[in-house]
């Protein structure tokens, strides 16, 4: 906007503003760069035009000081804006005064009414009396006279201004010029604005679906996921119906997993096939489908007689179509490129966070029958053990096993072997938990498939070894103490497989004391063609034979200091003449107060045989 100096040689004449706009007349003889002249009356006006369009972003506020800015230089009855939209080709009012609600909801074709005419001939329609008017369309009948001008920018007219009058030849060409350049400024001013609302809804977008990401990544429970998608999803996209189908392996077709209908969840019979609908499609061809009327789209499969407009999304992790994301709505076009850029973005975290869900089901599923197996397990393996000690003659005996996992590697075992005699077993298989479990098992068939034969301990252990030979594991072996209580005279015979080697607790008072029985040999299944030395030990009324696994000497504490076999030998000397319970008992209960709740890394069994 200039202005003329003062002592310029014009300036006898009024004084003027010269003006230049984006506003592009259709009348050919128009000059190319536009300068309107306007009295000097104008000239506020015009910068306050200038200031108010310059100095707001939002579009509500500068329509309306618009609207106060023009009445104050041209008098009318009604104002409005009327903006066109892209997809339907029609003009919608933006901003308005002196209509009713009724006529404020209305939408005109390119073309139709005064309005109308304007933006479809890209030019300034002024008719001085409507009644004559053959395209005018009566929304207020008290109006005579109407202007409305298009406005333009970048040569693509985005809308129209409109003023009527009550008055017959109300607007003249004056009027008319000014608007155009009214026009010309609000075109930009409304093209700015929507850049800005435009920039600022990608920023708010792009920060929902930031947090969105954040918070669904970190669900696992794959129902509250799809559930908390659709509520996160409604703050970047105001759908009617929502739904979330994933692949099926098994079935070959997209199943139904979740779906939202006018905020509250339902259940909907929607499996889809490949290729099939636009859901079926959208996943086929990889890629989102926009369908902006359904009734006319042929791939759309009518499964709601409610819906006009859909958005299908194909859910892609690592290249493969893992489901489908799809909205309906009740209106047509009522999806646009905004909302399909929307769901595109958010699919790829949608598709990210259900894959971690299912991997977590999977997972859960698994550790649940593993859990279940084990239980199994172990109660297979309890029932392996014997129930309780047998009565024996001349001694009494307790036993304890405690697993270091659901289910351990130790076994023992109390077989009869004649009047009076009994044989103690007690063994230790290679590694832990399931595989541990399951040679142990092996192991105790076999011992039982022996003992019928009521060989001599090493006899026993060189057999048992043969056979653990034709059944060969790699890298699993047991090591085993196999003795024979002889009751009738107080003796035990005793040989070893690389065992843990026992105590013989003698003595009473202070002269009590524990020493190892020195008994060795090699494990079990290793080496074929073993043989094993046999010892036999004579005890008195008092004595106390202690048979224990490597858990019991190996516990450590939180410091890594193990329990050891001096530290159990004092016990045992300080013990007194207590029952095999009460020693079991005492023993694992000093183990697991020198452990100070350290985990347990090795199973804990113990046999103790009192001499009586």
């Amino acid at each position: 906007m200039k202005r003329k100096a003062p002592n310029s040689p014009a300036a006898a004449e009024p004084a003027a503003v010269e003006f230049e706009g984006d506003y592009r007349p259709a009348d050919p003889g128009a000059a190319a760069n536009i300068s309107v002249r306007v009295e000097a009356t104008h000239a506020d006006f015009l910068h306050r035009l200038v200031d108010t369009l310059n100095t707001t972003l939002d579009l509500q506020t500068a329509m309306h000081r618009v609207a106060e800015l023009v009445r104050a230089v041209v008098e009318y009855r009604i104002f409005a804006i009327l903006l066109i939209n892209e997809r339907m080709q029609e003009l919608w009012m933006r901003f308005q005064v002196g209509h009713t609600p009724e006529v404020e909801r209305r939408r005109l074709k390119m073309g139709q009414g005064i309005a109308g005419q304007a933006a479809a001939r890209r030019e300034a329609v002024r008719v001085d009396d409507v009644s004559v008017a053959e395209n005018y369309i009566n929304a207020n009948p008290d109006v005579r006279s109407e202007l409305a001008v298009p406005l333009i920018i970048k040569n693509k007219v985005i809308g129209v201004l409109d003023i009527e009058s009550e008055q017959l030849a109300h607007f003249t060409p004056e009027h008319q010029q000014l608007l155009e350049l009214v026009a010309s400024r609000m075109a930009i001013a409304i093209e700015n604005a929507r850049l800005y609302t435009r920039v600022s809804r990608q920023a708010q977008t792009l920060l929902v679906l930031n947090e969105i990401s954040r918070e669904i990544t970190s669900i696992l429970d794959l129902d509250d996921l799809l559930e908390r998608v659709g509520a996160l999803l409604k703050r970047v996209v105001d759908f009617q119906m929502f739904t979330i189908l994933l692949w099926s392996e098994s079935q070959q077709q997209f199943v139904h997993r979740f779906s939202t209908r006018f905020g509250e969840r339902v259940t909907r019979e929607r499996n889809t096939p490949l290729g099939v609908g636009i859901i079926g499609t959208a996943a086929k061809e990889r890629t989102p489908i926009l369908a902006p009327d359904v009734r006319k789209d042929p791939r759309y499969v009518e499964t709601n007689p409610e819906v006009r407009s859909e958005l299908s999304v194909p859910l892609l992790y690592k290249g493969t179509v893992i489901g489908v994301l799809d909205l309906e709505h009740t209106r047509v076009n009522y999806y646009n490129e905004d909302h399909q850029r929307t769901l595109v973005t958010l699919a790829g975290q949608v598709a990210i966070a259900i894959t971690n869900a299912r991997l977590y089901e999977r997972i859960l599923e698994e550790e649940q029958r593993l859990e279940r197996d084990l239980k199994m397990a172990r109660e297979v393996q309890l029932r392996l053990l014997p129930p309780a000690p047998p009565a024996v003659s001349n001694a009494e005996l307790a036993a304890k096993f405690l697993p270091a996992r659901s289910i351990g590697g130790d076994l023992y075992d109390f077989i009869p072997y004649g009047e009076g005699r009994l044989a103690i077993v007690i063994g230790d298989v290679s590694g832990k938990a399931a595989p541990a479990a399951l040679y142990a098992a092996l192991v105790s068939g076999i011992l039982r498939s022996l003992a019928v034969q009521r060989l001599a301990p090493a006899r026993m252990l060189a057999a048992m070894n043969d056979q653990l030979q034709q059944r060969r594991l790699d890298a699993q072996y047991v090591t085993m103490l196999f003795a024979i209580w002889n009751g009738h005279n107080r003796t035990l015979e005793i040989a070893n497989a690389g065992s843990v080697q026992p105590l013989l607790v003698t003595g009473e008072g202070e002269q009590r004391k524990a020493k190892t029985i020195r008994a060795e040999g090699f494990p079990l299944g290793l080496f074929p063609s073993v043989t094993y030395e046999q010892f036999t030990i004579s005890t008195r009324p008092g004595d106390q034979i202690v048979f224990f696994s490597d858990g019991i000497t190996d516990a450590e504490d939180t410091e890594h200091r193990m329990f050891g076999n001096d530290r159990l030998c004092a016990l045992l000397e300080n013990n007194g003449l207590a029952t095999s319970e009460k020693t079991v008992a005492h023993i694992l209960n000093r183990v697991e107060q020198f452990q100070q709740g350290a985990e347990h890394f090795d199973d804990e069994t113990l046999v103790v045989l009192k001499v009586i």
